[in-house]
């Protein structure tokens, strides 16, 4: 990978970095337990329950994104930073873009995870 590259990754990286972290701070707001105090009728209290079991989700998988891509920038200037875990080939600059804080590439997920 060249320099080039890894500063591109670097932008990148980082410019998701901060999205996520809006969505964070998004998702936690609207995760906050529904009060049993709203005067809300028993179909919109089972929907807002509902949709916070979902912005629950969506938290939790955007913090664990967010983490990886902590982690990946903390790699970005390692020589083995975009080598497959399985294989030591190189992952495509196209898929780490797509994905920065992928380890591994296109041809070892399809025989991993099908």
């Amino acid at each position: 990978m060249t320099e080039n590259d890894i500063q591109i990754l670097e932008k990148h990286i980082r410019d998701k970095m901060d999205s996520l972290q809006k969505d964070i701070e998004s998702y936690h707001k609207s995760s906050r337990p529904v009060s049993p105090d709203n005067a809300i009728g028993r179909l919109t209290r089972m929907e807002a329950i509902n949709s916070k079991s979902i912005n629950e989700a969506a938290l939790q998988k955007a913090k664990h994104t967010f983490s990886k891509l902590e982690y990946a920038l903390t790699r970005i200037n390692d020589p083995d930073f975009g080598l497959c875990r399985e294989c030591d080939e190189p992952i495509k600059f196209g898929r780490l873009k797509i994905m920065p804080e992928t380890d591994i590439c296109v041809k070892c997920a399809e025989k991993l995870y099908g």
